[in-house]
């Protein structure tokens, strides 16, 4: 799907480079370096009512504008689509009112309502600004069970556009809503479609769309789609000019994000603080730390000061190069200027303690936490534990984890690697695997990791049936071993005379195609 939609987006940029006219869409927006000549809005003409069905729809509007719901229940056995349809026609002028009459017929006869009657309210809302309750509705509309296309869907709006004598922003709800909902490839069908009867989103609907993008780390789209906007002449604003920032960082083209966020002032916007956090986070995940500095240091300048946000990312990136007596230094100056640190805060120092082994100052962390009334969290307990753990403070260790209950947190995943991390520190293979039980009967799932460092535990004390017990453990979910930690208990197993045993283990590996690919039989003649 990712292809497709960086197809149709390039398709629309290859057409722009080959044509060289100026045409304004139906809301004002003008696109340029094509001939764009849009299609005309189709109008289907539907019979009036007439007779019984002229009477039934005249009734009903008189009970509705005066309020008289008792005696529109005694209309319900005439309900038909035909009607509903002209009631609301009539009554399109009051959305509230509208909203109602289709809420009391979904009531009372869910199935009258077709995609037609949909579109129609849809209407009404929209023109209203009622954009709330027209997401609302789009979503019942586009729920798995409806069967609508996006193309059906659009053109049953589109249909009904000049009968309700409609505005854009109902196509806008459509691409939006399908935005929100992550049906990328139907919200492009959607801009694609707009575009060709001379309709293009706001940007605030454009947003929405960059948005879902990239929290589905579909950057390289969402940097697409930025490009078909600036060639549709949508003028982007401040959050579109984020999202591009953050889409290059994302990709790992730092120059690019830098060369946006020195493009934002010449784009009639300026730099927020989720700009500056944004770069930020950029040159920190690339271990930039010195232009990160920099780059915070330049905030107030722009009007800009540093939010816990930015400190916690700077904290993070400090860690995660080891600097973690610099990391201090920026904890110290947040404090200094009035930014709280918050659990993110101390989680992120405590963490880069434990993985430089040193348990004693990440508790020290933890104290000052604790001072300051800063709520712990499971993340918190786990990474203190890891680093007793990994200094083979097991006794430490199985405290902190009684301290959980005191703060009303379960142990996950995490907090049983740790502890076996402990163990197998100890190199106390029982022990660990009593960890081991506990944590699956806790309803925990092992990693590819914890599996590893329990078969090594294993191997290294020489137990290797309960290197096999835990590999066949692994096995039955799915994941294979490391060559080398495979090749470390077949030489064990056949140094203990037990060629049968590792023989059967290799077949049942191959078996399950769960055999690594570089591992090499031959060097243990099995």
């Amino acid at each position: 799907m990712k292809h497709l939609l960086l197809r149709r987006f390039s398709t629309s940029l290859d057409i722009a480079k080959n044509s060289s006219s100026t045409k304004q869409s139906a809301d004002g927006s003008v696109l340029r370096g094509r001939k764009w000549n849009p299609l005309p809005i189709p109008h289907r003409t539907t019979p009036e009512p007439k007779g019984q069905d002229l009477d039934y729809v005249n009734v009903a509007y008189s009970y509705l504008v005066h309020a008289e719901w008792t005696k529109l229940n005694e209309l319900v056995s005439g309900l038909t689509p035909f009607r509903v349809q002209y009631v609301l026609l009539k009554i399109q002028r009051d959305p509230v009112l509208s909203f109602e009459f289709y809420n009391w017929v979904q009531q009372q006869r869910p199935s009258i309502h077709t995609l037609e009657i949909r579109s129609i309210v849809l209407h009404i809302l929209t023109k209203a600004n009622r954009f709330k309750y027209a997401e609302s509705l789009l979503r019942s509309i586009i729920g798995p069970n409806t069967g609508d296309s996006s193309s059906n869907i659009f053109e049953t709006v589109l249909y009904s556009f000049r009968v309700c004598d409609s505005s854009p922003r109902v196509f806008d709800s459509l691409f939006k809503t399908y935005a929100h909902l992550k049906k990328f490839r139907n919200a492009t069908n959607v801009f694609c479609s707009m575009k060709e009867y001379g309709f293009l989103p706001n940007v605030e609907s454009c947003n929405a769309y960059m948005s879902s993008l990239l929290e589905y780390d579909r950057a390289d789209i969402a940097l697409a789609f930025y490009k078909e906007m600036r060639r549709c002449r949508i003028s982007p604003n401040i959050y579109t000019l984020n999202m591009v920032i953050r889409a290059h960082c994302k990709l790992g083209k730092l120059e690019k994000a830098v060369e946006m966020f020195g493009d934002i002032e010449s784009m009639n916007c300026r730099p927020n603080i989720v700009s500056f956090n944004t770069l930020i986070a950029g040159y920190c995940k690339r271990g930039l730390m010195g232009l990160a500095m920099k780059l915070k240091n330049t905030m107030g300048k722009n009007e800009c000061h540093p939010s816990v946000v930015t400190y916690n990312t700077l904290i993070y990136g400090l860690c995660k190069e080891g600097k973690l007596h610099e990391a201090n230094r920026v904890l110290n100056e947040m404090k200094a200027v009035d930014v709280a640190p918050n659990t993110v805060t101390y989680n992120t120092l405590i963490n880069g303690y434990t993985q430089v082994c040193n348990s004693e100052m990440g508790g020290r962390v933890y104290e000052e936490m604790q001072m300051n009334r800063v709520k712990a969290n499971i993340l918190t307990y786990n990474s203190l534990i890891l680093g007793l753990c990994k200094e083979g403070k097991t006794k430490k260790a199985a405290y902190l984890v009684k301290e959980l209950d005191k703060d009303k947190l379960v142990p996950n995943a995490s907090t049983f690697h740790a502890l076996i991390t402990g163990q197998s520190v100890r190199k106390n293979s029982e022990r660990a695997f009593l960890i081991y039980k506990s944590m699956k009967k806790s309803g925990c799932h092992p990693n590819a990791d914890t599996f590893k460092m329990l078969i090594s535990t294993f191997c290294k004390n020489e137990d290797f049936d309960g290197a096999v017990q835990v590999l066949m453990d692994m096995m039955e979910r799915s994941m294979s071993p490391e060559s080398s930690l495979l090749g470390e208990l077949l030489e064990g197993l056949i140094n203990c005379r037990k060629v049968e045993v590792a023989t059967k283990l290799c077949q049942d590996m191959k078996t399950r195609h769960l055999l690594p690919k570089d591992f090499d039989k031959s060097k243990f003649d099995i």
